[in-house]
């Protein structure tokens, strides 16, 4: 009987400390504590360059929330800030940390310089799929290299030239000298090309931010959700492989205008296979010489439904446009053929928030013929800032 009056005893006693401690009162929350380091001389930035800061918080919550204020407009809601100034002057910058403590606000200046940019294309990459003019927009020439025929592409849109992209998949990087700025509802660049009415030759549009400031492509992409980014028609992760043929193999022509019609085998990551025409305007070699025997492309594939033979006995085709967001769609004239930066989406199609742009990757988004006409291969002109233009 004692031993078991002992023990509840013990127990007792075991309680009531774990009760004491309970009650022990635990510091009361703080609002956040921010630290912001002024370099010498105070913050400077060029005029649509990316200004960058990243404060230092201390805070009791992981539910903190951050704002920048810049004349009473939230430019953004992220801790480090990414912001590019479309005008120089002297700006004064508010940063909010806010938990369920309270907030706390710091505020900078920052001296932005006007500098003036000729809006210089510079073409970063040139990787054309299969097509009649892949090796003559620009043109090739035996023993180029894959830099030579990007500074031929380059020198074609020095000149007011046009490079094509050949068939699905086919590609040109560019950027500018300076950040494209996202201006939300207002459209923000316009890939020139040689679109005409009722002749789309769609192109994906694809953008990214210099995030690791190295001047290089070599970032996190987001494609333009144009407006059939979330048809049933389109196909999102279409991977589609061009083999390259022998140009003196056996030729199967079919009627007055098909040279070949076995002339580039390919096959894609949906069980289909097929092979790319060669007509009889464009005798010259389709598929890109200075690359290997096979080559492979992967991206959104948009419906080609769109085509349609008009005359019903293959003489008049036409491709109509989709409605917006897409490169060599509609003429350039054109309010449609303008893009939007706020139309980006990630990887897995949510919206994202770019305050801006210094790659753009355009990339012929249809896998289709249109009989005498060949191939739908989107062709580009040029990049013009919209923001610039005037």
């Amino acid at each position: 009987m004692r031993k078991i009056l002992l023990a509840a005893t013990a127990i007792t006693l075991i309680i009531s400390s774990c009760s004491k401690d309970e009650d022990v009162q635990q510091p009361p929350a703080e609002a956040p504590k921010i630290t912001i380091t002024t370099p010498d001389g105070g913050f400077a930035v060029d005029n649509r360059k990316w200004f960058k800061v990243n404060p230092a918080v201390v805070s009791d919550s992981v539910s903190t929330t951050y704002t920048w204020v810049l004349n009473n407009d939230t430019i953004s809601t992220a801790k480090n800030l990414l912001y590019a100034f479309g005008d120089a002057g002297t700006f004064t910058l508010t940063f909010t940390a806010k938990n369920n403590a309270g907030s706390t606000q710091q505020q900078i200046t920052v001296k932005v310089t006007g500098k003036t940019y000729t809006g210089a294309v510079t073409v970063f990459d040139y990787f054309p799929a299969p097509g009649q003019f892949t090796n003559g927009l620009p043109p090739w020439e035996e023993g180029n290299t894959d830099k030579e025929m990007i500074a031929k592409a380059q020198e074609q849109l020095n000149t007011n030239g046009m490079i094509s992209l050949g068939g699905f998949g086919g590609y040109v990087v560019l950027g500018t000298d300076h950040t494209i700025i996202s201006k939300k509802e207002e459209y923000d660049f316009l890939l020139k090309s040689n679109a005409f009415p009722n002749w789309s030759e769609a192109g994906i549009v694809m953008v990214a931010i210099d995030a690791n400031g190295n001047g290089l492509p070599d970032d996190e992409w987001y494609e333009i959700a144009g407006s059939d980014y979330n048809s049933p028609e389109t196909t999102h992760g279409y991977q589609i492989t061009y083999y390259k043929p022998d140009e003196n193999k056996e030729q199967k022509p079919d009627g007055m205008y098909m040279l070949d019609t076995t002339y580039i085998r390919w096959k894609d990551n949906r069980g289909k296979s097929g092979f790319l025409s060669k007509n009889v305007f464009n005798t010259a070699p389709y598929y890109p010489q200075w690359k290997g025997d096979s080559i492979s492309f992967t991206g959104t594939l948009l419906t080609s439904n769109n085509i349609e033979d008009q005359s019903g006995n293959g003489t008049y085709f036409v491709s109509k446009p989709f409605a917006w967001g897409y490169a060599d769609n509609v003429g350039d004239a054109e309010e449609n053929a303008a893009i939007k930066i706020s139309w980006a989406v990630d990887k897995n199609g949510n919206t994202v928030d770019l305050p801006g742009v210094d790659f753009i990757k355009v990339y012929t988004g249809m896998r289709a013929e249109a009989g005498w006409l060949g191939e739908i291969s989107t062709e580009v002109t040029g990049l013009l800032d919209l923001h610039m233009k005037k």
